[in-house]
């Protein structure tokens, strides 16, 4: 890939994380967890939470603009707005252009374990088909639809979502040991490569974000900078391995000092099984920190903050503790991670 003064960067379309509308003290400033990977024109999209849509147009693109979309994992803080995406964006697609890849995880395969929690064993939602992945996810979506698609085709002759995105799912190399329940992140995972043009690479691996398997984190390397994206996850070394020499790194993070106000004199089981989750699933700015050192990440940004409404300075008074460039951004930031432009501010 030559360098053809791509200007690299991302675009922080929504930082919160969790699948809710946060409510209270500075409710309403982020919006759900996505994010745009920006090369020269195009966009290649991570995630599509709550607002995606209107996100992307304040950023200054449409869907015209997209090459691929992302999926880290299928939790719906990261896909609850992919039907609009894709069916409002129908409308703002010119003829011609390429189909646009939504590409995320596969059928998980099987359910995950019962909570240690409950006293009697939860019955599955939709018990037929429990785990769907990426490309089943998105037929059902747009089965649903049906009714709204078939008006807008045969009435008003326009195109089909289905003619300009196609879902697809990861395969994960063979022989890696994966399994969703008994080994969800395998030690030693390399990284693999899922998406390839002519100005990106993508890159994924398996992080740590039980019980849902599998869960991704990506990286993009273009000919002028590198950008990995954690997805949710624990601490892992195969983001480490992932994020190696990154000039960007975005991780989520959460308040774990929120969770225990949150939950910790709830009492029920509800609670502690929350609490349980954002323990063993979850990243603290000081463990975000430790893996942008370990990796060697020039820039940490954290984002897919949990609460979203925890005030800015508990995020920023870690940015101490980081040797490189430490960030916390808002929605609509822009983040470069251009070697180019990073060689030519030293030169000044």
């Amino acid at each position: 890939m030559a360098s053809t003064n791509l200007n690299p960067r991302v675009v922080t379309l929504g930082t919160a994380g969790g699948p809710r509308w946060w409510t209270g003290e500075n409710a309403g400033k982020r919006a759900g967890i996505s994010t745009a990977v920006v090369v020269g024109e195009s966009v290649y999209l991570v995630d599509a939470g709550t607002g995606v849509g209107n996100q992307l147009m304040k950023a200054g693109f449409t869907p015209a603009n997209l090459r691929g979309i992302f999926l880290t994992h299928l939790h719906s803080d990261h896909t609850i707005d992919l039907a609009s995406l894709a069916i409002f964006g129908m409308f703002t697609l010119p003829a011609g252009k390429a189909p646009i890849s939504i590409i995320g995880p596969g059928d998980r395969g099987a359910l995950p374990p019962v909570s240690p929690r409950a006293v009697t064993a939860p019955q599955p939602v939709f018990a037929q088909n429990p785990t769907p992945g990426t490309a089943s996810m998105f037929e059902h979506l747009m089965q649903a639809y049906a009714t709204d698609l078939n008006d807008r085709v045969i009435d008003a002759l326009r195109p089909s979502p289905l003619d300009h995105f196609i879902a697809s799912d990861i395969v994960i190399p063979a022989g890696t040991g994966y399994h969703p329940n008994e080994n969800p992140t395998p030690k030693g995972f390399a990284p693999f490569e899922i998406y390839r043009d002519e100005l990106v690479t993508v890159t994924a691996t398996l992080v740590k974000h039980p019980p849902i398997a599998p869960a991704f984190a990506f990286r993009f390397d273009t000919a002028e900078g590198s950008v990995a994206i954690s997805g949710d996850t624990a601490p892992c070394q195969n983001l480490v391995a992932l994020a190696k020499d990154t000039d960007l790194l975005l991780h989520e993070a959460i308040d774990f000092d929120w969770v225990q106000r949150a939950y910790g004199s709830v009492g029920t089981l509800e609670a502690q099984a929350s609490m349980d989750h954002h323990r063993a699933s979850h990243t603290s700015p000081e463990q975000a920190i430790e893996i942008a050192h370990q990796a060697g990440a020039s820039t940490l940004a954290l984002h897919h903050l949990v609460p979203g409404t925890t005030p800015l300075q508990v995020w920023e008074a870690h940015a101490a503790k980081f040797s490189g460039n430490y960030l916390v951004p808002n929605d609509l930031d822009t983040i470069s991670f251009s070697r180019v432009n990073s060689e030519m501010a030293a030169v000044r």
